[in-house]
């Protein structure tokens, strides 16, 4: 990871030594870089050149509020999928004009909510949907901006459990009816249609989906203006991937990914929106855990931390492969091969399989790019409080969420007893 470098043999993020967080803050802990975020935001801003153009963050990645207000300064616009994620733009200080809003199940409270704060627009993915958008409106004396979130079938050649694209995957309206769906937005009274979306999946890798994605996409708008539906922008979603592995060399860059959309859909006139998260954060974050013992077995050695599944699901929810590093460098001729595992009582609990590392009792580990699906996805199994986070940026240290107690955790349900 690029923030991430050893001086003096120990591990930084930025110019902060991992052994001052985690004395400071205890571990487990997440560590986000500020400058990272900020390169990655840019890269994508500045590939678009003259191409009109807005980058939607989507929250979902990671909704940290301070993550949040930083993109909002960049300039960022933000897509979220639940009424919970546009209250946190809305509370990081981010303009609800800017916010598009997805998800294949929005609740009737959600769009009221959404088209309240005037949202820029609500992407649609079910006729059931377009006539309660178009009902909602009408009670409020509004008129929505919709698009429509088309399913192009096609394979991004990702994780089954985050592909979107494919026609069994339960998102959009599938690309040969979207023609139908946009006359019929047409003939509602409280609906205005202003763009069109898809959205093929995560951790893409290939650049080959994304351009077969905007060429069908091309091909749909040229159909639909025959027919007199206009356009004021193409929502093409996000998806690229991170180099989680870091020896792909070839791997695709942000440059390689808005030249392929800007390319093969080949309409200058109109704004092109992204909706990229874990390329802005997931290489921007770093969890520190702790080892709290060895375990030596007849077939393995289990180096056991106090991170776990509830911290970092991707391990055994996507089969996620993260880097781990030891903070402290110490001599290769000394390393042996782990299985690193937390403490939860699942055999799924664990954060990488066999890995070769220098380390021993109360050693401090480094588990690299979780900057993107992790602190969100975070759970209390177990009752285990979640761990802070914190952002560094050269020298800083800036703490964005402390770390629960169990007195949190319990505070609620000791009202009912």
């Amino acid at each position: 990871m690029a923030f991430l470098t050893y001086h003096n043999q120990i591990l930084h993020a930025e110019d902060v030594p991992l052994p001052t967080i985690a004395q400071h803050f205890g571990t487990p802990c997440y560590v986000m870089s500020q400058t990272r975020i900020t390169n990655n935001w840019q890269a994508l801003d500045q590939a678009f050149n003259q191409q009109p153009h807005s980058i939607c963050y989507s929250v979902k990645a990671n909704g940290n509020l301070s993550i949040l207000r930083l993109l909002n300064e960049l300039g960022s616009g933000f897509d979220v999928v639940s009424v919970g994620e546009l209250e946190r733009v809305i509370a990081a200080g981010g303009n609800p004009h800017k916010v598009v809003f997805s998800g294949v199940g929005k609740q009737p409270h959600e769009i009221r909510r959404a088209l309240e704060e005037n949202i820029k627009c609500l992407n649609v993915e079910s006729m059931a949907e377009l006539h309660t958008i178009n009902t909602i409106a009408h009670e409020l004396g509004k008129h929505a901006p919709i698009s429509i979130r088309v399913n192009p079938n096609i394979d991004a050649k990702t994780h089954p459990y985050i592909s979107t694209g494919l026609s069994d995957n339960k998102f959009g309206i599938p690309i040969d009816e979207a023609e139908n769906a946009y006359l019929t937005a047409q003939s509602l009274e409280n609906l205005i249609i202003v763009g069109i979306d898809c959205h093929i999946g995560s951790q893409v890798r290939e650049l080959e989906p994304f351009a077969e994605t905007a060429k069908q996409i091309r091909l749909l708008i040229a159909s639909l203006r025959a027919k007199g539906i206009t356009f004021e922008h193409v929502d093409l979603g996000g998806g690229l991937g991170i180099n989680y592995h870091h020896e792909e060399s070839n791997f695709p860059s942000p440059q390689d990914y808005i030249g392929i959309l800007c390319d093969n859909l080949n309409m200058p006139e109109l704004e092109i929106i992204i909706e990229p998260g874990r390329s802005i954060v997931g290489n921007a974050g770093v969890l520190i855990t702790q080892v709290i013992g060895i375990k030596p077995t007849f077939s393995k050695t289990f180096a056991i931390v106090d991170a776990a599944m509830n911290d970092l699901i991707r391990p055994a929810l996507y089969q996620g492969w993260h880097d781990i590093v030891t903070v402290k460098q110490g001599s290769p001729e000394s390393n042996a091969v782990y299985d690193v595992v937390g403490p939860v009582c699942e055999s799924a609990d664990f954060l990488g399989h066999e890995r070769p590392l220098n380390i021993e009792a109360e050693s401090l580990l480094a588990i690299c790019d979780t900057g993107a699906y992790t602190n969100c996805m975070a759970s209390n199994y177990n009752t285990r409080p979640r761990a802070a986070e914190v952002l560094v940026h050269g020298e800083q240290i800036t703490l964005i969420k402390p770390r629960e107690s169990i007195e949190d955790l319990l505070a609620g349900e000791k009202q009912c007893l």
